[in-house]
């Protein structure tokens, strides 16, 4: 593809005023804050209140929860100042959507509104099925502390992120420099509209299939990802992954403990404090002693893709160290809330077979000989029906598993598919499935010790909760 596709999503008219429906999304929200940043009038719609619509709303964006084109400020009236911004997790009878679409206004998809952001930027793109989020925030930490080109030291740039940094206390990150670091989602084939400099990815599994229809629908999306990064661009690809890659680009392989990946850890030391000492390989050289200032492996696997994305665009090695032993994680990903002798408390955002399977052996990992108990809300029922035997394998590495009902999100039910299909398969004698409103008097019956709750959907809103009952005597 000729290069001069990479800006041809970004030819819009100029605006004034952006609404978003679907506002509340991590992506969206992310979008939001950049263009209050950069003065424009912002405005938007979702469906529930939540922390991140009430953190948009102090700072001074106009949030509405019914689906009422009677509601929308009197400012965003006019279509040849104003672009409307929707979440592809919008129904398509959205009524303030189709009064847009009706009234003549530029209506985009969130991803096309990205790839207007990217243009002009050096973009370091992450996708993959899972370990994005936590990567794509890694990067945008180790651009932030220790970005460096030719001269030195460089202002590490941007970054759109899918979840909130613990360093930034944002999802969206704002610099001078022209890198840009993006969370590149497969979901509705988003990622599609991004021609990345550097693209990472770290995984391909079969997802999104009520998008895909298959698992090799799902592989031939990556690999048309892969072919738009720039020609004389840079892929850094997991070592497990195998796609057809372009031609004209630089590949790097990286993992865990892969030898023969050119970026791999080795002498990987679990620290008293929980986190993991390592030597991370790289292709001149090694970096001997790093700290990870987050526990698990899989993370530290992901401390691995993004150093490899920095050391391709240019770092400055004893700022990158500092920036590995002070990274502080994000919220949901392997969220630590209590960590004591007596009891841990994690949360996680895993809502994928092979997520959640990385995660609980992360945790045993840690906490070797300890009792885990997980607790999963399953996220939309066609995932729950196409994977309902993975998910049974994955919790079944736990000690015990409860289910929470299925969580909706952007559909309706489907007769035959609810919890209950993953618990019969679960292998444990201990499992069951219970109302949300049951979920806490449970857990005060159970023998908690390490306790780790799964999902996308609102179980976040147990964590609080969760965290008083683990620390009640």
């Amino acid at each position: 593809m000729p290069d001069e596709s990479r800006h041809n999503i970004t030819r819009m008219k100029p605006f004034t005023h952006v609404y978003f429906i679907g506002i509340g999304g991590i992506g969206m929200s992310a979008l939001a804050r950049y263009f209050r940043h950069e003065g424009k009038e912002v405005a938007g719609y979702d469906r529930t209140s939540t922390p991140l619509t009430r953190a948009l709303e102090a700072e001074g964006i106009a949030v509405h929860y019914a689906d009422d084109p009677a509601l929308v400020p009197a400012g965003f009236g006019d279509p040849a100042s104003t672009v409307v911004v929707y979440t592809p997790a919008v129904p398509a009878n959205h009524r303030e959507l189709a009064r847009f679409r009706e009234g003549g206004f530029e209506v985009v998809k969130r991803s096309r509104m990205l790839g207007l952001l990217a243009a002009g930027k050096y973009v370091m793109a992450v996708a993959g099925t899972h370990g994005k989020t936590t990567t794509t925030t890694l990067l945008a930490w180790f651009n932030a502390c220790a970005a460096a080109g030719p001269e030195g030291r460089t202002d590490g740039g941007s970054a759109f992120l899918g979840g909130i940094s613990k360093n930034f206390g944002s999802n969206l990150v704002l610099g001078s420099g022209n890198r840009l670091a993006v969370e590149a989602d497969e979901f509705d084939r988003s990622f599609l509209t991004l021609f990345p400099d550097q693209a990472l990815i770290t995984a391909v599994d079969a997802d999104h299939l009520d998008i895909y229809g298959t698992p090799e629908q799902v592989r031939e999306a990556f690999a048309q990802f892969a072919s738009q990064t720039v020609p004389g661009g840079t892929i850094v690809c997991h070592a497990d992954i195998d796609l057809p890659l372009p031609e004209g680009r630089t590949v790097y392989r990286y993992a865990l403990n892969d030898v023969s990946a050119d970026f791999h850890a080795r002498n990987l030391t679990l620290t008293p404090r929980g986190t993991y000492r390592f030597d991370a390989v790289c292709p001149d050289r090694t970096m001997e002693g790093l700290e990870l200032g987050i526990p698990g492996l899989v993370h530290v696997e992901n401390c691995i893709g993004a150093i490899a994305m920095i050391w391709a665009a240019g770092f400055d090695e004893a700022a990158l160290r500092e920036a590995v032993r002070s990274f502080r994680g994000v919220r949901r990903r392997m969220d630590v809330y209590v960590n004591t002798p007596q009891r841990v408390y994690i949360d996680d955002y895993a809502h994928h077979p092979r997520e959640i399977e990385a995660t609980l052996r992360s945790l045993r990992a840690l906490f070797p000989g300890r009792r885990i108990t997980a607790v999963f809300q399953p996220h939309l029922y066609t995932r729950t029906r196409d994977f309902a035997e993975a998910f049974a394998a994955s919790l079944s590495l736990a000690d015990a598993v409860l289910l929470l009902p299925v969580y909706p999100a952007r559909e309706e039910p489907i007769e035959g598919v609810d919890s209950d299909l993953i618990c019969r398969r679960v292998t444990l004698a201990d499992k069951a499935v219970v109302r949300k409103e049951e979920l806490l008097d449970r857990l005060r019956r159970e023998p908690l010790d390490v306790l780790v709750t799964f999902g996308a959907g609102d179980i976040d809103a147990f964590c609080g909760p969760i965290a008083k009952l683990m620390t009640e005597a």
